[in-house]
């Protein structure tokens, strides 16, 4: 048994470690000033909204200067925020509201790639072939007689392929710079050691700021591999759409040199010790996952098995399993989430409609039962769907265009949320809302589940709340136990027993007390798709 001096009193762990994250997609929150998008002015009038639900901390999805071909991740200036959201006055205010409530306030960085409007990429364009303006992207010379083929057979992400050709200061056809992303997006060459400096400046800006950590877009990106080879295409065409991609081969992404990157991040992040760097990292390799969070690099990172993973017990056994051995090697905490503002909203990937809601609320509960950090999207605290019949003419995702208007793209996942009355736009804005708002919604508006105690609006607060302040969800740890085919059971090491019913049959509970359930119990019957907590 280990000494322990008398009067030692364990530090306490970081507050990043069990947190509640809840992630703004500031466009669609609140819009303070009528011009139909949410802004800073708008989120920080609901704070108290938000205090409510008991969150500990926000991430802020994009709010700095852009021209918005990709709703904010094309950046054009990394150290002011875009009077869209109401500038860097606005960002001031909210981190100080947002403190005094006790709640702490991280925002997106965007290393990979800044916007073609960037001064940086401006000079680029009108510099020469190898100058050092040109240095900081990645721009090549083309293939073929001409150089009229792109330098390698990369895709983007958001579909056709990677690179665009320049035209040069003499109107010839020129170099052709790289861009994972869309054409508006093109990528920084982390290889230049101006692009380290600068990123570094930025994120010391905003630490000075009072802002509380990063979440860091596209963390396993930066580093390109040596000489920028073909990748392996198969039977995938090089104009295809591929948004996610799940290839830990795929030369993209995942390079050694990355993890260079990350640990002098890390470095940087150790001057302010109660700041947090969460890595959006999608890597399958539990090995090679675990290497983000190495002590050393970021302190977080998403795992995305959870919101891959249909509503089956197996497969949701195997996503927990599976992302806690990620991190248990490196001594990480684990990370949970259902959904984001780039994939599918709950509801309707359990399958819509009451089937989908009940499975989405016992959903949320085994989430919130599980030891680390848990980040819930904005809406999904009141069950939204997806909205998959938006009018194509109001489709903003850059994916519908590169796609050839045949990938609707992430739309459906961020309509605006509705707070109040009986019409469209439910008090989102007073003007007209950049994406429309089904009037069906008028039955979910926060006024409507504030007032029932049924809602899942008021199920995402007792729980939250039971989280925080009962000590049976304490350790890092849980076991599996006993249950019937088609339910999933476990024990936390603080004595918590977390029950999920995925069958369509009532299922008898075990013994003890039960302290929350996402569905109605009578005489210890779980219902169908519910989830239960019992101490």
């Amino acid at each position: 048994m280990p000494f322990v001096a008398p009067g030692f009193v364990p530090a306490p762990a970081p507050w990043w470690r069990s947190a509640v994250f809840y992630q703004v997609y500031p466009r669609s929150f609140a819009d303070s000033d009528g011009d139909g998008v949410g802004d800073l002015r708008g989120l920080r009038d609901k704070l108290g909204y938000l205090e409510l639900l008991g969150v500990d901390a926000l991430w802020i999805c994009p709010v700095m200067r852009s021209p918005m071909a990709d709703g904010g991740y094309d950046v054009a200036d990394p150290r002011d925020i875009d009077p869209l959201f109401g500038g860097l006055r606005a960002l001031d205010d909210l981190i100080d509201e947002a403190h005094d409530r006790e709640m702490r306030v991280t925002m997106d960085l965007v290393p990979n790639h800044t916007s073609d409007q960037h001064r940086w990429f401006r000079a680029a364009l009108a510099a020469a072939p190898g100058s050092p303006e040109r240095a900081r992207y990645w721009f090549r010379d083309g293939r073929g007689p001409d150089g009229g083929v792109p330098p390698n057979n990369w895709p983007s992400i958001f579909g056709g392929p990677a690179w665009t050709r320049v035209t040069e200061a003499d109107g010839r056809p020129g170099q052709w710079y790289l861009h994972i992303f869309a054409p508006e997006q093109p990528d920084l060459n982390w290889d230049n050691p101006e692009v380290a400096q600068d990123f570094e400046h930025t994120v010391r800006f905003w630490l000075q700021r009072g802002i509380d950590g990063f979440r860091i877009d596209v963390a396993h990106g930066m580093a390109k591999p040596a000489g920028l080879p073909d990748m392996e295409l198969q039977q995938r065409p090089v104009d295809d759409s591929h948004l996610v991609v799940h290839d830990d081969n795929d030369p993209r992404f995942n390079n050694p040199g990355v993890h260079e990157i990350h640990r002098r991040l890390r470095k940087l992040m150790d001057e302010f010790p109660n700041a947090v760097a969460i890595g959006e990292v999608w890597v399958d390799d539990n090995t090679r996952f675990g290497d983000y969070v190495r002590p050393d690099e970021l302190h977080l990172a998403f795992n995305f098995r959870l919101a891959e993973t249909p509503f089956h017990p197996d497969r949701i056994r195997d996503a927990v399993d599976n992302s806690l051995h990620a991190v248990a090697a490196v001594g990480a905490s684990a990370t949970w989430t259902l959904s984001n503002h780039d994939v599918e909203r709950e509801v309707t990937r359990y399958g819509g409609g009451a089937v989908g809601q009940a499975r989405a609320r016992a959903m949320i509960m085994l989430e919130l039962a599980l030891p680390g950090s848990v980040f819930i999207y904005n809406g999904a605290e009141l069950g939204l769907p997806n909205v998959d019949d938006l009018p194509e003419a109001v489709l903003q995702d850059p994916t519908w265009v590169r796609s050839g208007y045949t990938e609707r793209g992430r739309d459906g996942c961020r309509v605006p949320l509705p707070w109040e009355g009986e019409q469209p736009p439910f008090a989102f804005t007073s003007g007209a809302s950049w994406l429309p708002v089904p009037a069906s919604w008028s039955a979910v508006t926060v006024e409507k589940q504030l007032e029932r105690l049924d809602s899942m609006l008021s199920l995402y607060r007792m729980a939250i709340e039971l989280r925080a302040v009962r000590p049976e969800f304490g350790g890092p740890g849980l076991e599996w136990y006993g249950s019937p085919p088609g339910c999933l059971a476990f024990r936390r090491d603080g004595g918590l027993l977390c029950v999920l019913n995925a069958t369509n049959a009532v299922i008898t509970l075990p013994a003890g007390e039960v302290l929350l359930a996402s569905a109605p119990i009578s005489a210890r019957k779980l219902p169908a798709n519910a989830t239960a907590w019992l101490v």
